[in-house]
């Protein structure tokens, strides 16, 4: 047996393709263990899935069998031998051990079904529990959904950039800011990289980023985290119209990438998931106020939308939709109105359905000097706190839109996580900055 390197190991997948072979090697971890008579059997797990090993009394080694029949959960361990197909193994494919080494031994695994009184204990133990097989497929549809972000921007002319962490002027409030101290100046954790990505349309024209954001929302819903992944793209000559297209089509090429790709994940989570049709329903904000009314859930007009009158209204669609028309006093100072209704953005909020809610919030940006300097002033925002964002209109700003989409609220929808925090290999919350 191949004692290190990677040339002489076999990924677990490829196994799995092949069926049968007269001898392979392969490395990984013990996720479980079962014996029946004479019969030991290890399912083992690498990064690329599950074989199951078997191991004979009488046919195998003493030495191999009684390793594996005592070698503990967690353990890594390399095997060799024949592999054959086998309709009863977990995936229709066994490697029957002839030789066995535990590289690395376990102690007894502390996460039993008696320790696990409650799902705090599991996001404690975070670091361990991150090993079960729902949140390996979890953190593999999320990557395929990041992977498929990068592919169909590069498709559709977008030039990746990146914006820095720490800034002094807020995006979406300043309510919801981390507050740090820089050299002996007050910054701020960034919310959103949204204005560094207006300046940088005159230089690239469509630009998009896939980066960390800070909100220090006092929320324990099951969709907010303190911290989390922003996909954001601004591109210059695009209405709202056009940038909801955007959206709607970004949301079709994720949910195709991961049916192709991600099928066994969602097997794994039990997630029947099927594609959009496009283009995507669009409801106004009046008219989402009203249909929560009529299930019971009133707001005032120019509230933003309540967290229930959101989920009430999406568990009646089986596909993301738009909610249109915020009021300008729900959104933030930036957003472009109509002209015949000054009351009224140009702006849009990606709506999951099922009940999982916010996906993306978009809109068309002002685009002109005196219009924008009029709305901050207008909210009583410091203009010299904006000083450098004011000065991208006064040197050639195109009419531009925008949207941002939180990576963990999308896998959350794609794999049907009952909380986002599920979404996060190591969640950020009001209470919770370990492990």
């Amino acid at each position: 047996m191949p004692s290190g390197g990677t040339a002489s190991w076999t990924p677990v997948r490829e196994l799995l393709s092949l069926r049968t072979l007269p001898r392979a090697s392969v490395r990984g971890w013990v996720s479980g263990k079962a014996g029946v008579g004479g019969v030991v059997f290890v399912i083992l797990r690498d990064g690329t899935g599950y074989i199951q090993v078997s191991a004979k009394k009488g046919v195998a080694s003493p030495e191999v069998f009684e390793g594996i029949r005592g070698v503990p959960r967690e353990s890594v361990v390399e095997v060799a031998g024949p592999v054959r197909e086998d309709r009863r193994a977990p995936g229709g494919t066994e490697l029957v051990a002839e030789d066995f080494r535990v590289v690395s031994r376990a102690e007894p695994w502390p996460i039993t079904r008696t320790a696990v009184t409650s799902p705090s204990f599991l996001y404690d133990m975070r670091h361990l529990s991150i090993r079960g097989r729902k949140s390996i497929a979890t953190m593999k549809i999320r990557s395929e959904i990041m992977g498929a972000c990068s592919d169909f921007f590069r498709a559709e002319g977008f030039t990746l950039i990146s914006a820095p962490t720490f800034v002094q002027a807020a995006v979406e409030g300043g309510a919801t800011l981390f507050e740090v101290q820089y050299f002996g100046k007050k910054a701020y954790l960034s919310q959103s990289a949204q204005f560094y990505e207006e300046a940088a349309l005159a230089g690239l024209e469509k630009v998009w980023i896939c980066q960390p954001a800070f909100r220090a929302e006092r929320s324990r819903t099951a969709k907010h985290l303190t911290e989390f992944w922003m996909v954001e793209a601004e591109r210059a000559f695009a209405d709202q119209d056009a940038n909801m297209a955007l959206q709607e089509r970004l949301v079709a090429f994720v949910v195709d990438r991961v049916l192709e790709r991600r099928q066994g994940e969602l097997d794994a989570l039990g997630r029947k998931l099927t594609r959009p049709g496009l283009p995507l329903e669009r409801i106004s904000y009046d008219e989402l106020r009203a249909a929560a009314a009529s299930k019971g859930v009133e707001f005032a007009w120019g509230e933003d939308v309540p967290a229930e009158a959101e989920r009430l209204v999406s568990m009646a669609r089986e596909s993301p939709f738009f909610v249109t028309d915020f009021p300008l006093s729900a959104r933030s100072f930036y957003h472009m109105t109509y002209e015949d209704r000054p009351e009224v953005t140009r702006s849009a909020d990606l709506i999951a359905p099922e009940g999982y809610g916010e996906l993306a919030t978009g809109g068309q940006r002002i685009s002109e000097f005196y219009p924008l300097l009029q709305r901050i002033k207008s909210q009583e925002l410091p203009p010299e706190a904006f000083s450098w964002y004011l000065d991208l209109r006064r040197f050639g700003m195109p009419y531009h839109s925008g949207f941002g989409m939180g990576v963990e609220r999308i896998t959350r929808w794609v794999a049907g996580l009952k909380n986002i925090r599920s979404a996060s290999l190591f969640p950020r919350t009001m209470t919770r900055v370990s492990p």
